[in-house]
This record gives structure tokens, C-alpha cells and sequence, in this order.
């Protein structure tokens, strides 16, 4: 899977090259690219932004210069992301779905935000990691390939992911390892039974019982 990711601070996605991301990529399963948008720019100064017409406070990014930037891809079967906080919030539902596609293009704003007609001309979809503003795209942007590149085919094992929290809309029930007891407390007994239908039961009930406690909402359709 291709990421193409527009942004103005190309720095700021190092962390990605550490963990799991990282192996991934050395392994091919995915594809990163950083486009940085300041070299689309034909000012001297590679000046990226402007005063908003109407007045107002901040700078907005101007829509020529996003817009060259997004020109210089191979945008063939691409879908084109927004990172905005006026977009639909990223759950797991939609990490899913994301994850089938073979190429996703983030944009990633800054300052005030983006000009709204290369938004229309270019985005197919604004996501947002919550109901929060921060200073740009590139932390949400980071979340998204995280979270989707997980259910990408070679990534990581599938067992890996068929029983975290979310895949069934619960939270994971409670992991234990090694040493078996720890500053005197104990192993659930029924983790060393090696009884495997108990196991699952028992796996079963604490993810019902720790979503009832933590995250209620997420049972009201179930």
C-alpha cells in the first residue's frame, strides 16, 4: 500500500521509520512518500500561505501551491484525505475500509487551514482523530497510516489483529505474561488451565465487562 503525504513539515513523520511502521516499510508491505509543499512554491522567500480574504486572524495556505504539490504525484485510483477536524472521526470501521484501498493521498494543513477551492477540486474525503484542534495535519496524519497500514496484508500476523480492542466493538480483555506471580499478585487462574474453550469464555466476559466500564456507548448497538 502507497501513502502519499502532502504536508509543509516533512520532518515531523521521522517516528514512522521506528517499530512496527518502520519494519514494515524496510519489508515493502508499505510505501511512504513525503511531499513537502513548500517546494511548490514560486515565491523567492517559499512563501506557502496568505492573509484570509474577509480579514480575519492567521494565514491560510494558498490553493496554487497545494495544488502543484498534488499534481506531481501519480494520483491513478488514489484517494485524496484531508486531515481536518471538520471531518468524519476515524474509528475502526473505517480504518478497515481504508485499508483495502492501494493508494492514499493525506493532506495535511496548517495555520488556518487550506484555501477551500483546491479542497473541492482535490479531497475526497476529511477525517479528523477527534473533536480537538491542534496546530496541523501531520500527528493526524501519522495516527491514520498507523492505524490503517496495521490491516495491510503482511503488516503483522492476523491473529495479531483479530482479537484487539474494536475488531468485534469491545475493548480487548486484560493480558498477562511472565512472571506468573508479580509484587503478590497472581495469574488468573483460568490463563494457566490450558483449558481453551474456558480461556475463550473467560476472554469473552472481561472484554464485555471492562467495555460496560470504560466505554458504555460502544454497546449500544450490540
Amino acid at each position: 500500500m502507497k501513502f502519499d503525504v502532502l504536508t509543509l513539515f516533512p520532518e515531523m513523520f521521522e517516528p514512522l521509520k521506528t517499530s512496527v511502521i518502520g519494519k514494515a516499510v524496510e519489508k515493502e508491505r508499505i510505501d511512504i512518500n513525503l511531499i513537502n509543499i513548500r517546494d511548490f512554491s514560486e515565491d523567492k522567500h517559499k512563501k506557502v500561505d496568505d492573509t484570509p480574504y474577509g480579514g480575519g486572524a492567521g494565514m491560510v495556505m494558498k490553493p496554487d501551491v497545494v495544488y502543484k504539490a498534488y499534481q506531481s504525484l501519480h494520483k491513478e485510483k488514489a484517494k485524496v484525505i484531508y486531515m481536518s477536524p471538520q471531518g468524519k472521526t476515524l474509528n475502526q470501521q473505517m480504518v478497515e475500509r481504508l485499508s483495502k484501498e492501494n493508494h492514499l493521498i493525506i493532506l495535511c494543513g496548517h495555520y488556518e487551514g487550506i484555501d477551500q477551492r483546491v479542497l473541492d477540486k482535490i479531497v475526497d474525503e476529511e477525517i479528523s482523530i477527534g473533536d480537538y484542534v491542534l496546530t496541523g495535519g501531520e500527528i493526524p496524519a501519522m495516527v491514520l497510516i498507523d492505524s490503517v497500514s496495521r490491516y495491510v496484508e503482511g503488516v503483522l500476523k492476523q491473529d495479531s489483529i483479530q482479537e484487539e480492542s474494536f475488531s468485534d466493538g469491545l475493548l480487548e480483555y486484560p493480558q498477562y505474561t511472565r512472571p506468573e506471580i508479580f509484587e503478590g499478585e497472581s495469574v488468573p487462574e483460568i490463563l494457566l488451565s490450558g483449558h481453551h474453550e474456558k480461556i475463550e469464555r473467560w476472554r469473552k466476559e472481561k472484554s464485555v465487562e471492562i467495555t460496560k466500564r470504560k466505554r458504555p456507548d460502544l454497546l449500544k448497538n450490540k
